[in-house]
């Protein structure tokens, strides 16, 4: 299965579209959405090309392919506009022998297990970490990204994560074998390393001195 992940559309016409390009070129199974895709949102300025209404029209086209998240910035009425469902909290994905959990992010995490994957957006920062042994990953936003990360997507495929600019180029990837592999690696290297040798530290006689008077 391959899966195209974004996330953080935030009402943007303009970038909706070259999502919907960018998941065509891709010939993705599945789109993603990890939350906030119709409001701009209170903190946030306008994205280039806001138009919530045709970004809905513009995902009319795609609906039986979205898997939705709702993000703090989606309410029930965007819930009503959308074509496809939007599930509330958290979803999953079970694919390749990976849990692959998603959110938006703006909540608690869920309890995850090691080599378990999860999800999010949100902060509009890309994120490639491993943290208590998962895998924690974000694509950033597609129309108002932050602290100089990219403006793209992540694709999924036969347990690799690939980054990706919305023009396609890749800029990062998390290999899930490649990173077991080098663990294992390394956990075998420490086995093997000789323990260090203890040095035993000269004793110190302490004599008592006897002052013998004449």
């Amino acid at each position: 299965m391959k899966i195209f992940i974004a996330s953080d559309l935030h009402g943007s016409a303009e970038y909706c579209r070259q999502m919907i390009e960018a998941f065509n070129n891709e010939n993705a199974d599945k789109l993603l959405l990890l939350g906030d895709v119709l409001y701009h949102g209170p903190r946030n300025p306008l994205p280039d090309g806001y138009s919530p209404q045709e970004v809905v029209q513009m995902l009319e086209s795609i609906k039986n392919k979205i898997l939705c998240v709702k993000g703090n910035c989606d309410a029930e009425i965007d819930e009503c506009l959308l074509p496809f469902p939007v599930i509330s909290n958290l979803g999953a994905v079970f694919a390749d022998g990976l849990n692959i959990y998603f959110a938006h992010g703006h909540g608690d995490a869920p309890l995850l297990s090691d080599g378990d994957v999860y999800l999010t957006g949100h902060t509009h920062v890309a994120l490639n970490a491993k943290e208590n042994g998962h895998y924690h990953l974000n694509p950033g936003s597609l129309s108002l990204p932050k602290d100089g990360s990219k403006r793209g997507y992540i694709v999924y495929e036969n347990r690799k994560f690939t980054f990706k600019e919305l023009s396609g180029e890749p800029y990062d990837e998390l290999d899930i074998d490649a990173e077991r592999e080098r663990s294992e690696q390394a956990e075998q290297v420490e086995e093997e390393q000789p323990a260090p040798v203890q040095v035993r530290r000269p004793q110190t006689v302490r004599r008592k001195i006897v002052i013998r008077r004449r």
